[in-house]
């Protein structure tokens, strides 16, 4: 599931991201890049150690933590804390593949299954060329270039690249979950029984007998499926 989510971050909160990400140390991206990703990233990361990637990284975690659209697509066990990268004139991210597993900093050695990703712009469309983020699939490729504040959240499985830039500079926040649901598909399913249980709720009443019922079925399936 491709699943476009608005307004993860305000405008002010872009306006402190950003100006705390100026004054950051960025270091080449390939340190955190797997071997064959490695090969074909060229980009800069703030260092995810340093005290700044700490410092925002909780930021998001934290507005993630209260994002409905996003725990209701994703239904998240564990995040890797984000971590913030920026493309300038000339670089890219050629097409790869993320890794199945990733350690969780500072965790004692404790690693992910990673299920989704998710790709949270904090520049505009505007303010670079190029730089989009393309989802390769059996249908061709999806040319993804969202506004400032909003975040894209894809299967970890699918291929995927960062067109090169050719103007501008392109920063973004970028990290992986693992879901309580390890099946795509059925996370596809219980987040479009649960968008369709807040509608129907909206309409008539979430003391509905139907809206109860349907309730009782998500969060069977949910028991049935979760692992925890």
């Amino acid at each position: 599931m491709l699943l476009h989510i608005p307004s993860v971050l305000s405008r002010d909160d872009l306006l402190h991201i950003r100006s705390q990400l100026q004054t950051g140390e960025w270091v080449d991206g390939r340190g955190t890049a797997g071997s064959q990703s490695a090969q074909a990233k060229r980009n800069l990361q703030i260092a995810p150690e340093s005290e700044l990637g700490r410092e925002l990284s909780t930021f998001i975690l934290r507005k993630l933590g209260t994002n409905p659209l996003f725990n209701s697509a994703v239904l998240p066990l564990r995040v890797v804390p984000p971590l913030f990268n920026r493309y300038d004139v000339g670089m890219r991210f050629g097409a790869h593949v993320d890794n199945a597993l990733r350690p969780i900093p500072s965790s004692g050695g404790q690693r992910i299954r990673t299920d989704v990703s998710s790709t949270l712009f904090l520049s505009g469309p505007d303010e670079y060329e190029g730089g989009e983020l393309l989802i390769h699939d059996s249908s061709g490729e999806q040319a993804i270039k969202l506004p400032a504040g909003d975040m894209i959240v894809y299967p970890t499985t699918a291929l995927h690249s960062i067109s090169e830039v050719t103007h501008g500079s392109r920063w973004a926040s970028f990290f992986w979950t693992q879901s309580l649901i390890r099946s795509q598909e059925q996370r596809t399913v219980l987040f479009d029984l649960d968008q369709s249980i807040m509608e129907l709720s909206r309409r008539v009443g979430a003391d509905d007998p139907d809206v109860l019922r349907l309730t009782n079925v998500y969060h069977n399936l949910l028991r049935i499926w979760s692992e925890l």
